[in-house]
């Protein structure tokens, strides 16, 4: 289908969805590679914008590109100096052979008539030579006040038998953004790709600063390689970003997780208003500050400078007033040595040759004061225009860096598993009624059996792989393929293998289904679950079968690609068992000054050695402390379960009033046998402070409240990336 019908099917879809009337714009802007076709290649892509309510109002942020001309363009072919003299550029400038001077400014001359005869005559006299606007034309400024600050500020050409507006090139050096964006190539030169369809940063940093403010929030419903989130944060906005591939979100993270950012003055902080005061000229207006970033940040202003609001500017008669003090007795002093009657458009800018002494000095020290005054003027007419704020571009704190904040990646919910249930119906619900049973892995299972016979399955520790002897399909229902393994004493045990949903979430109710399948089946030992995410109640269905084992193993996100795209060579770790946090709960006097351990109660229904207790409900003017020991690991080799040190965890993250829906982090603590800051140390090349470090480089948690819920989440990640999400129950 030719591009253009498809971008007009793609908008009367999202018209009938969105409403036509809420259609703001298209947006076209350039690509780095064209699409190729048979006819003309398309070098470029389209955004189209569309508001919630348009009648209501849609926020706009109004962007600007850079509109400085060069020497030439559109008229500007004149110079003007600090001093208010000026000239016209030679021939060479034009041409780009030589540069004009640096301390010089553009100009041309702009028309200063307007349509439309005046009720009363407009004579206007300048430098000793008067003008009239025509009988069918009036002047632009207010007549006379508006034409005498125009004259006063120097923004007057003479051109032959007629007067024009000096437009500065620096008056306004910015234009408004169209829907054209042609500056939006990524490339060798621009940046790295990390994504087969990594959309440009520029391109989402641009609709977001167009259409957002500090705070906002931000959803982008197919995250890739996390762009949106990664712009977002860069420029203070929340955001939630979605993708069905876990290998979007892995890289998501990572770059997120390695990215350093700018530090932008708040508009809410002492350093802010120190800038807005230094800005608008004024006195900071003290008081608190809370640092809140919904009241933006501080941003660079360009002025809009116009005739009119210089002509209105009553500040330039008072810059003028204060400067003739100095300027007409000194240039009478000047006629007096040289017996002349100059006026001060008369004055020349190099002395005679046969000048004296005092009359160099006088004229040296009259173009000294000319400059000073235009320089107040100018700054007078910038201080007093119109601004447009830069929204692209604030001020930065060049002390300090930022890195990305606090933010989770959370799975499928995983309390909503579709797959056992859908599993049920299926075997009671078939077409017009008929039983249909569903048995065996389907074509996603027979890739992960294929890879999971070569790659095994392995634990934290580098000898303690999991490997089969034999593995093949199974025609149950809950239990997919089948299989043996040799232990280290030589001894042969069975293997039943249950894979979870391609795009789900493994629950208790399918580890239920299936062991009781193993149990019932040929007396099989070991049950490995396979599955891309777990609910957290899964390892407490998993300890509830006696001789049977549960083992509940992560599927490496890869394996989503494709058995195409993977090499079946049994050495990347496809197929990961993490184990389970080993965790105590101790009570503690609230406040932390001088808290006792508290021995932790009973397991609380969680099982095994007496540990995740929090010993009964914590009492009145008590708080929780949460102590990691490690991870308990199954040994597939032997077949036993082992505590390992806090070594092999790389970080680990409490909820301390789980809901029973999502996780949220409100403590966030890292281990490890390294020393992780050192590293942040190197990439941020600044000092991290070692005491506020320690707090977060713990195996013992912050004491904190008794949850409301009754329930906490420990979330651990290891250093391969794999997590572990595990609920207790503190009312117990």
């Amino acid at each position: 289908m030719p591009w253009r019908s498809f971008s007009s099917k793609v908008r009367s879809i999202l018209d009938e969805v969105l409403g036509a009337d809420n259609f703001v714009s298209l947006i076209s802007f350039a690509t780095t590679s064209g699409f190729e076709t048979k006819e003309l290649a398309r070098g470029g892509d389209y955004l189209l914008w569309y508001g919630k309510n348009r009648e209501s109002g849609v926020k706009v942020r109004p962007l600007f590109e850079d509109a400085r001309k060069e020497a030439g363009d559109g008229g500007y072919r004149w110079v003007v100096f600090p001093d208010a003299s000026h000239r016209a550029l030679t021939a060479r400038e034009l041409r780009g052979e030589d540069s004009f001077p640096r301390d010089a400014r553009l100009y041309k001359p702009d028309n200063i008539l307007s349509q439309g005869a005046s009720s009363e005559p407009q004579a206007f006299t300048h430098n000793g030579k008067t003008y009239n606007p025509g009988s069918n034309s009036h002047w632009k400024a207010q007549f006379p006040e508006g034409m005498k600050r125009l004259a006063l500020a120097r923004r007057l050409h003479v051109s032959e038998n007629t007067i024009q507006y000096v437009r500065l090139s620096d008056d306004f050096a910015v234009k408004s953004r169209n829907n054209m964006w042609t500056d939006t190539l990524t490339g060798q030169f621009t940046e790295d790709k990390i994504f087969v369809v990594q959309t440009n940063t520029k391109v989402v940093e641009r609709c977001m600063l167009l259409t957002t403010d500090p705070g906002d929030l931000v959803l982008d419903p197919t995250c890739g390689s996390g762009t949106t989130a990664y712009v977002a944060e860069q420029w203070g906005r929340r955001w939630i970003t979605i993708d069905t591939s876990r290998v979007a979100l892995a890289l998501a993270r990572t770059r997120l997780m390695a990215a350093r950012f700018p530090y932008y003055l708040l508009t809410d902080s002492p350093e802010g208003q120190k800038k807005e005061a230094e800005i608008a000229g004024q006195a900071p207006p003290g008081g608190p500050t809370e640092g809140d970033i919904t009241r933006g940040f501080v941003y660079k202003r360009v002025a809009h400078i116009t005739l009119k609001s210089i002509a209105n500017n009553e500040n330039i008669d008072a810059i003028h007033a204060k400067w003739e003090k100095g300027l007409g007795p000194t240039l009478a002093g000047l006629n007096k040595i040289l017996k002349k009657k100059w006026q001060e458009w008369d004055v020349p800018r190099e002395p005679a040759d046969d000048w004296p002494k005092e009359a160099r000095t006088a004229l040296k020290e009259w173009w000294r004061m000319r400059g000073v005054r235009q320089k107040e003027m100018d700054e007078s007419i910038a201080r007093r225009a119109e601004t447009e704020m830069l929204y692209d571009q604030p001020y930065e704190d060049p002390k300090r860096v930022r890195v990305t904040g606090p933010f989770t990646v959370e799975s499928l919910s995983p309390h909503r598993t579709i797959s056992a249930g859908e599993k049920r119906r299926r075997e009671t619900e078939g077409f017009e009624g008929t039983r249909v049973r569903v048995i065996g892995p389907n074509d996603f299972g027979h890739i992960i059996i294929e890879n999971l016979k070569a790659a095994g399955v392995q634990n934290t520790v580098k000898n303690e792989r999991l490997k089969f002897d034999r593995l093949e399909p199974y025609a149950g229902v809950w239990i997919h393929a089948a299989g043996e393994y040799t232990e280290k004493d030589g001894k042969t045990r069975r293997t039943a293998v249950c894979i979870g949903p391609e795009h789900g979430t493994v629950g208790p109710d399918l580890v239920k289904d299936a062991a009781k399948e193993a149990v019932q089946g040929v007396g099989f030992d070991l049950l490995v679950v396979c599955g891309f995410a777990f609910d957290p109640h899964v390892s407490e269905e998993a300890r509830r079968y006696g001789k049977l084992t549960v083992m509940p193993t992560k599927i490496n996100a890869d394996l989503q690609m494709g058995s195409e795209f993977l090499k079946k060579t049994g050495a990347g770790n496809l197929f990961m068992y993490f184990g389970e946090p080993d965790i105590v709960i101790h009570r503690v006097p609230a406040g932390g000054a001088g808290a006792a351990k508290v021995k932790a109660g009973p397991d609380a229904g969680q099982g095994k050695k007496g540990k995740g207790g929090a010993g009964g409900s914590a009492a009145a003017g008590e708080q929780l402390v949460v102590e990691i020991l490690g991870l308990d690991v199954y040994d597939p080799t032997t077949g036993e379960v082992r505590s390992h040190s806090t070594d092999d965890i790389a970080s680990w993250f409490i909820d301390t009033d789980y809901s029973g829906e999502s996780l949220f982090v409100r403590h966030a603590y890292f281990t490890g046998a390294d020393r992780p800051y050192e590293k942040l140390q190197r990439a941020l090349r600044a000092e991290v402070d070692e005491a506020a470090w320690s707090q977060l480089y713990s195996t013992k948690s912050r004491p904190f409240d008794p949850p409301a819920s009754g329930k906490i989440a420990v979330k651990v990640i290891n250093h391969y990336g794999d997590e572990v999400l595990k609920v207790y129950d503190c009312a117990k």
